[in-house]
């Protein structure tokens, strides 16, 4: 029997942890109870690699080593077993009750019907028409494809599957080199556990008690940066290997016109606009009817239209001067008002009789006075304050404001309130989006009418529905959950105007969001149960020890934290590493300056490795499941090195820009 080089790999890791355990043991004179979180912590490990549930696997060894901290103080057996139990409940209520999960079913949910709806081949095809004279304009494609998918979606499974049964023949056919086939694929589909709205960020975000609002904001551009990222190793790899990537033929390139355009003379480089106009004006015997011609000219005018409108909206908020809402009832604090004395004659508070009672100066012989000789003429004004006197209150009178001159200034300061000049910035976007336009006319040819045509009906719904999703959640317009409603419903839509919400579609999708959804929970559950055993057998206080006590500085922090989990995307997946390895990381950021947020965003990057990394590259046997026969499992994990380096290079620039995720969360909410 011949055990394969994956199998190997696996076995020669799990044999290093337990020997690493071994070491441990028997190097110690006395184990202690953090000795035995880390005994436990390399169980868990081997056993998740073996192939046990991760869920109940952090459950049943949680829930085993808390009965055993609990038993090894004065505890009996029975108490011990008690508090154990407490301890699930307690856990297992503290996740049931946290609402920011609630948005989880509900992406899922909305990514299973939109996966449903078939918009990824009309999305694809319109994609790599569009880019059709760019170098390596299959490989962008499909990139940009699994961005907007994945990011719609967030199943990276669903989107390496669907792309290596759409794209990779296409890529074959084409000429494209097998493995940058491969890497495109997997590493494009990875995109959607980053870019918001994901999952993986919701996870992270109830795991170390970050606003899942802040990790959207802050996941936005460098998602956008990774995805350019690839985009620019495509080209240039087309650029310096054209036998890599080979561009289009002009049979590849070719949009077949509608039958009603052919009537009226259209050409594919015809220019559209023009052509349409001179049918509307001219004889009607191509048997073209008026509200067609109306509507294709009506489709070629919608960006025009939405740039005016935009252009509209911006300028007025440009130009109008919110007031400042000005409380002139309000008095400040001591201010004096002018009070008629007799007014508190009929009620309210009064100075008691000092006949009936009340504070009186006591009698005596002793009382305050004067010293002798003083008396109230010995306080005078200086000498010469008479005579300067005078002076001043003829320079006084002689300022005076002109005539007009309070009602003038009244009414510019309220002209003024109202409206102001429109900023530099906004003339210059404005000169640009103008430019813009212009040149998308001047080129608008009948060929390009209809690729704009498919990407109406494929990429801006997609991008609508995930804009309207992100921009609810970062512009404060909504919650999480709610935004996660939202594209739920958005998704039911898309599905129901594609007419593909069937009953099968819609049982189908709620069963695969259950299953999703409760195995996502009860891996909440066993962390939190492992969670509090690690921290019960002081496991965590033993970390956090031996970490300050190599006195690293942050950068060698941070380098050693990204290693390790970079080296843990090998064996595990990007559930089992948040939800056992960011508990004990979380409680170290302060000690070392570092912002959780930040944190987060350099783990998301680092966690797309979980899906490329073999021996467990998910992505890999996504693709390898859907490829043709001599397309090799070795060609994929090949083509997929490349793309890995560039992940490498994207946590880099992160750390040494931070202002790529730190600065929209700083602008939005700090």
């Amino acid at each position: 029997m011949r055990i394969p080089k994956e199998l190997w790999f696996g076995f020669s890791l799990m044999a290093l942890i337990c020997a690493a355990a071994l070491a441990m043991v028997f190097s110690v004179d006395t184990m202690t109870n953090g000795h035995y979180g880390l005994l436990m912590l390399s169980l868990v490990v081997v056993a998740i690699m073996l192939g046990f549930p991760t869920a109940f696997t952090l459950m049943g060894m949680g829930m085993m080593f808390a009965f055993f901290a609990y038993h090894s103080g004065d505890q009996t057996a029975a108490g011990a077993m008690k508090q154990t139990l407490d301890l699930m409940v307690q856990r297992a209520f503290s996740v049931m009750g946290n609402d920011v999960l609630i948005s989880i079913p509900l992406f899922v949910f909305m990514g299973y019907l939109v996966e449903r709806a078939n918009l990824i081949d009309k999305l694809f095809r319109s994609l790599h028409l569009s880019l059709a004279r760019l170098p390596g304009s299959l490989g962008v494609a499909t990139l940009v494809t699994c961005a907007v998918f994945a990011t719609a979606t967030g199943i990276v499974g669903a989107v390496v599957t669907l792309m290596g049964l759409l794209a990779l023949p296409q890529m074959l056919r084409a000429g494209y080199d097998v493995r940058l086939s491969a890497g495109v694929i997997t590493a494009g589909g990875c995109l959607g556990i980053l870019i918001p709205p994901s999952v993986l960020l919701i996870v992270y975000g109830a795991t170390a008690g970050v606003s899942v609002v802040q990790l959207y904001a802050g996941a936005f551009f460098p998602g956008i940066m990774l995805a350019g990222l690839y985009v620019l190793y495509v080209i240039l790899m087309a650029k310096l290997k054209p036998a890599w990537a080979p561009p289009l033929t002009a049979a590849q390139r070719f949009v077949p016109l509608p039958a009603p355009l052919t009537a009226i003379g259209a050409t594919g480089d015809g220019w559209a606009v023009s052509s349409l106009f001179k049918a509307l004006n001219g004889k009607r015997n191509q048997g073209v009817s008026t509200g067609y011609l109306l509507g294709q000219l009506g489709i070629a005018l919608l960006p025009a239209v939405l740039f005016a409108a935009v252009a509209f909206a911006s300028y007025q908020s440009a130009t109008t001067v919110v007031p400042v809402e000005t409380y002139e009832e309000l008095q400040s604090l001591g201010a004096s008002t002018n009070v008629d004395e007799d007014s508190g004659s009929e009620g309210g508070l009064a100075e008691p009789e000092s006949d009936d009672g009340g504070l009186a100066e006591p009698p005596s012989d002793d009382a305050v006075a004067e010293p002798p000789g003083a008396s109230a003429d010995d306080v005078a004004e200086p000498p010469g304050a008479d005579r300067d006197a005078p002076a001043t209150s003829e320079t006084a009178a002689s300022v005076a404001e002109p005539a007009g001159a309070t009602e003038a200034a009244g009414s510019a300061t309220e002209a003024a309130a109202t409206t102001k000049p429109a900023s530099l910035s906004f003339w210059i976007g404005l000169a640009v989006g103008t430019l813009a336009m212009v040149v998308f006319y001047a080129i608008l040819s009948f060929t390009r009418l209809e690729v704009f045509k498919m990407l109406l009906s494929s990429f801006f719904p997609l991008l609508v529905l995930i804009l309207s999703v992100l921009g609810s959640i970062v512009f404060g317009l909504a919650t999480p959950t709610e935004a996660a409603a939202v594209g739920a419903f958005g998704g039911f839509l898309l599905a129901a105007a594609y007419r593909q919400l069937t009953f099968g579609v819609v049982k189908e999708s709620v069963f695969l969001t259950a299953k999703t959804s409760a195995m996502v929970c009860w891996l909440f559950v066993g962390s939190a149960i492992f969670s509090a055993a690690f921290a019960l057998l002081g496991g965590q206080e033993l970390v956090e020890t031996w970490v300050l006590s190599m006195n690293l500085s942050k950068t060698e922090f941070l380098i050693l934290s990204q290693v390790l989990i970079f080296v843990l995307g090998w064996p595990l997946e990007w559930t089992e590493i948040i939800v056992i390895f960011m508990p004990i990381f979380i409680p170290l950021l302060d000690n070392f300056g570092v912002d959780p947020l930040f944190f987060g965003l350099l783990v998301a990057l680092n966690l797309q490795t979980a899906f490329l990394s073999p021996p467990v590259a998910m992505s890999a046997f996504y693709l390898k499941g859907v490829s043709p026969p001599h397309v090799t499992l070795n060609q994929i994990f090949a083509g997929m090195l490349p793309f890995m380096g560039i992940q490498i290079l994207a946590i880099v620039l992160l750390y040494q820009f931070p202002a790529i995720g730190m600065w929209l969360p700083q602008v939005l909410y700090r």
